[in-house]
């Protein structure tokens, strides 16, 4: 199974970025979780993302705040898909994050999850990695039907307590 490349752009991002490893070790999907800074280790970020492929990653995560570049100065050096998490920071809640990270010229797309959003980072990155790998795939659907599940459960549950 291909690897995900996980890059923050500074250590502080990691509570965030937590939340898409429980995801990733749900589906048995191994990772790697590295700091480079679009900024400050511009070198070392684009070397990184110029071997990810041959080094056995199938996608790339990458989080960053404000400024937010990193995942499209990944981008701009792998033909890897990327998936930007635009990270809360700063004095505008993430928005700058958001629209530096969803506003790429093209040819060089990353996808964008929400503001925060690893655990879809996470799920997305399976999903794209599930294209090539039934195992995954069926877990995925698996996943799907239980969370249906709880969701109807919920709904029997509250149509008992309030249904008429």
């Amino acid at each position: 199974m291909k690897k995900v490349a996980i890059v923050m752009g500074s250590d502080s991002d990691l509570p965030v970025v937590e939340k898409a490893f429980g995801v990733l070790d749900g589906f048995g999907i191994p990772y790697r979780v590295h700091v480079f800074s679009a900024h400050r280790t511009p070198k070392e970020a684009a070397d990184f993302a110029m071997h990810t492929a041959k080094e056995g990653y199938g996608v790339v995560i990458a989080a960053a705040g404000m400024a937010a570049h990193l995942a499209g100065a990944l981008a701009a050096n792998t033909v890897l898909p990327v998936i930007g998490i635009p990270v809360k920071s700063g004095g505008l809640g993430g928005l700058d994050a958001l629209l530096s990270t969803v506003m790429m010229p093209s040819g060089i797309p990353v996808a964008t999850v929400a503001i925060d959003g690893a655990k879809n980072a996470a799920f997305l990155a399976a999903e794209i990695l599930a294209v090539e790998d039934g195992a995954l795939r069926d877990k995925l659907l698996a996943a799907r039907a239980a969370g249906a599940e709880e969701v109807l459960q919920k709904d029997g549950l509250l149509s008992e307590r309030y249904g008429k």
